[in-house]
């Protein structure tokens, strides 16, 4: 009877264990597998809207200088990076040629004006000549012809056109010398404005051939340390507030590679009207301008830039995180679920696509996207809160209506476990 006995009490223990045992592994298991929420907080601050761009550092003005003539770099006298000043020498292309070319017109000139001056002394004789067969007949017609009178008078006529075509000559010839000279001045390449030498194109000894295209030097970019110019590429879809914060004097902001941590500023100077599409992307070319005082803007550098749109001062933000997250089915409460459903049936049907919507459907959906929904704990489950939202920064969203407040605690996502 011992044996009974002890089988008894060892199964009323086992029992009464597990009896014991099960609620706490109940609760742990319910523990386990209750969902944990990652939750941020809604904050009060300021929020800045901006638009993101990359553009190219490029000067204000480029000035290209070229050689009118040709002939081999005789002297260079800059090169790259050098300050230079307008009408300063910059090369010279040999000028033999053009020296000779000049001699031989000063000569031509020189012959030209004592063909003049033998004209003249031809064309005194022959109005002498006539004036005193004049004298004669008028003293005895018998005395001289008219036909010697004639003969005098068109000698006198064509020694004038002779004098004439030689005044003409010395002109061309004046012409011609004027040419030369100017010919020999371009061989002395001079800078047009002051500015700095940003590229050089040619050496010592190398030839150039202007007969067809004019060889490109230098290429001079004046008041470097006055203003650049920053060209951005801005997507169509942005380009309508980039003329916004034109409009209101905003200031643009930017980083360059070669100064990491260093922030620059500018303002938006002008929107050109002169769209790029590349594979039905359409951008247009914004242009900032900003200063250069100590020449850390080079050209050709890249510029990351913000354009500052629009900003709110002391408002509620909501993190972008809890705008975005999407909680599962049974993670929120009953009464909630008809918000998750509804979505889903637009999302599934297709209803919420603009493709096939008309203008006036499209610009109502823009102002219903603003109405947002967050998700709050209550309990084990999740509530929903309606909420109107404004602009938006890189993490925060500004709360324009709805029922939360300041610290308020929202959900963010899922714990990994």
């Amino acid at each position: 009877m011992r044996f009974p006995w002890k089988s008894a009490i060892f199964l009323t223990v086992v029992v009464g264990g597990a009896v014991a045992a099960y609620k706490p592994i109940v609760d742990y298991l319910q523990e386990r597998n209750r969902p944990k929420f990652r939750t941020d907080l809604t904050e009060r601050g300021d929020i800045t809207y901006v638009v993101n761009a990359t553009g190219t550092v490029q000067p204000v003005l480029s000035v290209h200088i070229g050689s009118f003539v040709s002939g081999p770099i005789d002297k260079l006298y800059v090169d790259f990076n050098d300050e230079v000043e307008k009408d300063q020498l910059l090369a010279e292309i040999d000028p033999r040629l053009y020296k000779a070319n000049v001699a031989r017109d000063q000569a031509g000139l020189a012959i030209s004006k004592a063909n003049l001056m033998r004209t003249q002394a031809r064309l005194q004789n022959a109005v002498n000549d006539e004036e005193r067969a004049l004298g004669l007949q008028k003293d005895n017609e018998n005395f001289i012809s008219q036909t010697e009178l004639d003969q005098y008078k068109f000698s006198r006529m064509a020694l004038e056109a002779e004098l004439e075509v030689s005044k003409a000559n010395i002109e061309q010839a004046q012409a011609n010398l004027s040419n030369s000279t100017a010919n020999l001045d371009y061989t002395e390449i001079r800078s047009t404005v002051d500015g700095i030498v940003i590229d050089k194109k040619i050496e010592p000894g190398q030839t150039l051939a202007a007969q067809f295209q004019t060889p490109e030097l230098f290429i001079i970019a004046p008041d470097m340390r006055k203003e650049m110019h920053i060209f951005a590429s801005v997507d169509e879809a942005d380009i309508g507030l980039i003329r916004e914060a034109q409009q209101a004097g905003q200031t643009v902001k930017f980083t360059i590679f070669a100064h990491p941590g260093e922030l620059f500023e500018g303002e938006i100077t002008q929107i050109r009207l002169s769209p790029t599409t590349t594979q039905t992307v359409v951008t247009y070319p914004v242009v900032v301008s900003t200063e250069n005082k100590e020449l850390k803007l080079l050209p050709g550098m890249t510029a990351e830039i913000s354009f500052k749109i629009r900003e709110q001062k002391d408002v509620i933000k909501v993190p972008n995180a809890a705008l975005r997250y999407y909680p599962k089915r049974e993670h929120v409460r009953e009464e909630d679920r008809k918000i998750l459903d509804g979505t889903e049936e637009k999302q599934a049907s297709g209803e919420e696509s603009g493709d096939s919507q008309p203008a006036t459907v499209k610009a109502k959906g823009e102002e219903e996207s603003r109405r947002r929904h967050v998700w709050v704990k209550e309990g084990d489950l999740l509530k929903a809160v309606e909420v109107t939202t404004g602009i938006s920064d890189y993490q925060y969203t500004e709360l324009t209506s709805g029922d939360l407040k300041e610290s308020e605690e929202v959900v963010v996502g899922l714990k990994t476990k």
